[in-house]
């Protein structure tokens, strides 16, 4: 069975690719149609023919055999007589043809002669009239003229169909005649007839089936080569071109899919060009915009260092210039990284490090805008090491462009990350989460794209260019890891950034869901460490499970410190102790 099943899997791959099998099964099979349809209609009108020429044939011999048989029995009025004249009459019809058996214009024929004669009646019948239905014999009987095609079993040797015919006798009452004609060659006729018309038909399907595969090769041929050379324009090898011969359809073909192949190149390089001017026009910017904007923020640091004692609103003046100093240089950092990922020359250091580590890292970053947001950070991390062959500047750049993206649309709500590993699938997710405005559907895409925002009157609390979450997609390609986001209009977002432990090594499901669960409760919530809750409601605080079941809550350590492991990590607002 199995065998049977890869033989049909095989025939059936064959079947759909092989555009020239089809044609010429289908046209075999079409020509194998028409060719026994045709076969029918001749031979039947063949076998047709050859009958009516053989009844015809009959008859004639009929009425000779009729007049010979008659002028034998004319004037025998006894029995004796009767029945003797009935043999000399089917011997004269035998002796016609100068042997045992009767032959004619519609070929040999056996002869049986039956009446009723004699005193007192009696039926007298001569020859094999056994062999004569009793069908035939009534309509006979009944003055008709008649004919009928049946079997004989044993007539000279002879098994087979046979024309049977019977006529009465207007001369003498009673007289019954039938003629029994052999339909041997006939039968041989149609055979060989058969025979020539399907050896016919065999080789006129090998002519087709090799009319057909010359034919649809002319047109296969081309249409392989150009699904060839498509494959390899497509794998980068632009010159490759299709061979135009002549001046038919086929050619016409090539040469436009050569004119399409050279316009298609064309194009590609220009992009091309024109992406690599693009790559090498910002990096060389944000070069060249280094040594100006350093020297403008030494002199920015030196007046803002002597703030104290200019006027109020030229103190103002330089602390905004101080912090746009700040935002413009972390635009030029993520220009120049965005150039090299584009130019393919950003480079992992990997190390195997904690990324409870990283998480910290980048917690303690972001600390001073979810204090001035007055937003609280929960963290959900376990409690023994997560280590993992990773970038840790690029780990942690990565969750500080999440955190503070969350952080910016959180609209004053909890902002959760979560992390998770699983050693059998070797993967590692974190998850960063927000009860903010959320993503329309669609926008889980665009996100990731450079300088996109949702809400372009938004104004960015955390200070951001617009590009951290492009840079942090392809730190996450570096890593052969995803990032992958969520959003729900009015609910929140949800980003989960998922890497291998070990590089090299194939990565599995992650460990975290990235859609949460959603629940709406009415008094504090305790956020158990495997259940993906997400809640909205009026103000509350999420709390996190110790070992021992029960939930506490710790603040924000001072700035500097690690934050003390599992458990939840509040951010208070400026009326909080």
């Amino acid at each position: 069975m199995a065998s049977l099943k890869e033989v049909g899997t095989g025939l059936g791959h064959v079947w759909r690719r092989s555009l020239q099998l089809r044609v010429i099964v289908s046209t075999l099979t079409l020509s194998l149609i028409v060719i026994t349809i045709l076969g029918v209609v001749l031979t039947s009108q063949i076998t047709d023919r050859l009958l009516d020429a053989k009844i015809n044939a009959a008859v004639e011999e009929m009425d000779r055999a009729r007049n010979t048989v008659e002028s034998q029995l004319v004037g025998a009025h006894d029995a004796g007589s009767q029945e003797q004249r009935l043999t000399d009459a089917r011997a004269a019809l035998s002796n016609r043809a100068g042997g045992g058996g009767s032959s004619g214009a519609a070929g040999s024929f056996e002869s049986a002669l039956a009446m009723v004669g004699g005193t007192p009646q009696q039926q007298i019948f001569t020859g094999p009239i056994q062999e004569v239905p009793e069908e035939l014999r009534r309509f006979v009987q009944r003055n008709q003229v008649s004919y009928q095609f049946a079997m004989v079993s044993d007539l000279n040797g002879y098994h087979g169909r046979a024309l049977i015919i019977g006529s009465p006798s207007a001369e003498v009452p009673t007289l019954e005649i039938y003629l029994i004609f052999m339909l041997s060659n006939e039968e041989r006729s149609l055979s060989l007839m058969r025979g020539t018309m399907m050896i016919g038909g065999l080789v006129l399907l090998v002519l087709l089936a090799a009319i057909t595969a010359l034919v649809t090769r002319q047109v296969v041929l081309p249409i392989r080569s150009a699904a060839r050379i498509a494959s390899r324009f497509a794998d980068g090898r632009l010159k490759e071109r299709m061979l135009v011969r002549g001046e038919d359809d086929m050619a016409r073909l090539a040469q436009a899919f050569n004119e399409m192949a050279e316009s298609l190149s064309n194009q590609i390089t220009q992009l091309e060009e024109f992406g690599n001017l693009q790559r090498r026009f910002t990096s060389d910017v944000s070069h060249e915009l280094r040594t100006p904007l350093t020297t403008v923020r030494m002199a920015a640091d030196l007046i803002h260092g002597s703030s104290d004692d200019l006027d109020p609103a030229l103190a103002r003046s330089s602390e905004l210039l101080v912090t746009e100093l700040d935002r413009f240089e972390g635009l030029l950092n993520d220009l120049l990284e965005i150039s090299r990922h584009d130019a393919g020359v950003a480079e992992l250091q990997v190390e195997s490090l904690d990324l409870r580590m990283c998480a910290r890292a980048a917690i303690s970053t972001v600390r001073h805008l979810a204090k001035d947001t007055g937003v609280e950070v929960v963290i959900d991390m376990p409690e023994e090491p997560l280590v993992a062959e990773v970038d840790p500047r690029r780990v942690e750049r990565v969750l500080r462009n999440l955190l503070a993206n969350a952080l910016d649309h959180s609209e004053g709500k909890p902002v959760l990350i979560r992390m998770r590993g699983d050693v059998d699938t070797n993967s590692v997710a974190v998850v960063v989460r927000d009860q903010g405005v959320g993503l329309r559907p669609g926008e889980e895409k665009l996100v990731f794209n450079r300088f996109w925002r949702s809400d372009p009157s938004r104004m960015r609390r955390s200070g951001g260019t617009g590009l951290g979450l492009s840079i942090s997609v392809e730190d996450a390609n570096l890593h052969e890891g995803r990032l992958e986001a969520w959003g729900e209009a009015g609910v929140g977002a949800s980003f989960r950034l998922t890497l291998p432990l070990v590089r090299g090594r194939k990565m599995g499901p992650s460990p975290l869901p990235l859609e949460p669960l959603l629940r709406k409760p009415s008094m504090p919530v305790e956020l158990d460490a495997d259940d993906n809750a997400d809640v909205q409601s009026q103000p509350f605080h999420l709390v996190e499970p110790s070992e021992n079941g029960n939930s506490t809550a710790t603040p924000l350590p001072p700035n500097g410190a690690e934050p003390p492991g599992p458990g939840v990590l509040t951010e208070p607002g400026d009326n909080q102790k």
